[in-house]
């Protein structure tokens, strides 16, 4: 009755001691199905239990209003705990990136020629001729910054979703990118723009880098739930798996958006290779400091 009375009016046709029922009725539904699920004979029950678990979360959940504050205290507390409990995926990510990368340095390194499979000949020209393809950004900062933005935001956001083909898509894209950076750092070596190159990098990559990371780990996490479902049925693992990986890649938005800034407008800069160095420095002890506060662990849904 409380179900269908906040379905025509919403929640707030319900009075407080009305809201408290639906709460605990809640939290003891969502224990009973959990009992019901180790019942193979209860299929029917458990179908119906959930349908009802699905519907009391959709009224009590979407009534929450997303505000700047709630936004602040999620980075604050929620993701930390968010983040620590993928940290296995994210590792993944990092040894599956580490691996290509490494691979495409050594076989740049061996093979100077294997760079023109990854780094076009505008690249390539620009770094015969010991300059950064980069200068060009300083120019048109604010157009550029915009650019990268929407870039970095997007190949996170298909590393992210290339876990819905049961992780392949993710893999994929974490090759492209590992092994381009191998392949640009061995290049720009045999250059002697190691340096230029680092510098370069330091500021924006010490966000824009684990934002990658980060999204590839939620990837696999979605991928790991189609493949492994556990004792969850299939159906039901791919939605805690997409909603765990939605969350952990929800984090990664602001950081794009300061890495983009600093790419568009900081990184290409004149500024002091020290300075570079620092600031990305800096960056990178703080989005460690942030994902491994001691939190208590994120609520569960």
């Amino acid at each position: 009755m409380l179900l269908a009375q906040a379905d025509n009016g919403g929640l707030g046709q319900l009075s407080r001691a009305e809201l408290e029922e639906l709460a605990l009725l809640y939290r003891q539904v969502a224990a009973d199905l959990s009992v019901l699920r180790r019942d193979a004979t209860a299929r029917s029950y458990t179908d119906h239990v959930n349908e009802l678990l699905t519907r009391a979360h959709h009224i009590i959940y979407s009534g929450r209003k997303t505000s700047a504050r709630s936004l602040f205290r999620f980075l604050r507390d929620d993701y930390p705990a968010i983040f620590q409990r993928q940290l296995p995926f994210v590792l993944a990510s990092l040894l599956i990136s580490v691996a290509w990368g490494l691979l495409g340095a050594a076989l740049t390194s061996a093979r100077p020629d294997f760079m023109r499979h990854f780094v076009g000949p505008a690249m390539i020209a620009t770094m015969e001729r010991h300059e950064m393809w980069t200068k060009s950004v300083v120019s048109m900062a604010p157009t550029a910054s915009s650019y990268i933005m929407t870039n970095n935001l997007s190949v996170s956001f298909a590393t992210f979703a290339g876990g819905i083909a049961f992780g392949l898509g993710t893999f994929f894209y974490l090759y492209v990118n590992g092994m381009m950076l191998g392949v640009i750092g061995a290049a720009c070596h045999q250059y002697a723009m190691s340096l230029a190159l680092w510098s370069f990098v330091a500021p924006h990559g010490s966000l824009e880098l684990p934002s990658i990371l980060i999204a590839g780990g939620a990837g696999l996490r979605l991928g790991y739930s189609m493949l492994f479902p556990g004792s969850l049925r299939w159906r039901e693992s791919v939605a805690q798996g997409g909603m765990e990986a939605t969350r952990l890649v929800s984090g990664i938005i602001p950081l794009l958006v300061l890495a983009g800034l600093l790419e568009g407008f900081f990184s290409p800069s004149h500024a002091p290779v020290w300075l570079k160095f620092t600031v990305g420095g800096l960056l990178f002890s703080l989005l460690l400091l942030w994902l491994f506060r001691p939190v208590k662990p994120a609520a569960g849904i």
